[in-house]
């Protein structure tokens, strides 16, 4: 039987980045995201949904999240979803659905970057969900051309 388990998510952060270090020198970090979907029901009203997913991060990643984000922080991020069951202090079975984060990108503006100019804002391509503008790449010169090429052109 075939499976699949991913997950991409963008959204914002709900509470600042919770790090912790196991025994055994192993960063965990949790943190909550929230994604909203905006849509218009079949009345013609316009509605917003959010969703709240938490999300655990382990090493490096775990240590860049809790040192670069705090809450209200765009992300994006792609993971796998686990399923944990445990049982309460009364005696109940608990069970929730959650993110183990496998790759992440930071979106908006870095915070050293306010009045520098510096912006990290998100891809035009991942807001609009298409695929982003490609250029062509250059054409090379002509073999009779009597132009000087340039070869440490930075691309």
């Amino acid at each position: 039987m075939a499976s699949y388990n991913k997950v991409i998510l963008m959204g914002n952060l709900t509470r600042d980045p919770e790090l912790r270090v196991t025994p055994g020198g192993t960063s965990i970090c949790k943190l909550g995201l929230a994604t909203s979907r905006r849509f218009t029901t079949q009345s013609g009203e316009k509605r917003e949904e959010t969703t709240f997913v938490d999300v655990d991060a382990f090493g490096k990643q775990a240590e860049i999240i809790a040192k670069y984000m705090s809450k209200g922080r765009p992300i994006m991020l792609e993971g796998r979803l686990r399923y944990d069951q445990w049982e309460s202090k009364t005696g109940e079975k608990r069970s929730k659905l959650n993110v183990v984060l496998e790759n992440f990108q930071f979106l908006g503006r870095s915070e050293g970057a306010e009045g520098e100019g510096e912006s990290r804002a998100p891809r035009r391509d991942i807001e609009e969900n298409t695929p982003p503008a490609r250029s062509a790449p250059p054409s090379p010169p002509a073999a009779d051309s009597s132009e000087d090429v340039v070869d440490d052109v930075p691309f």
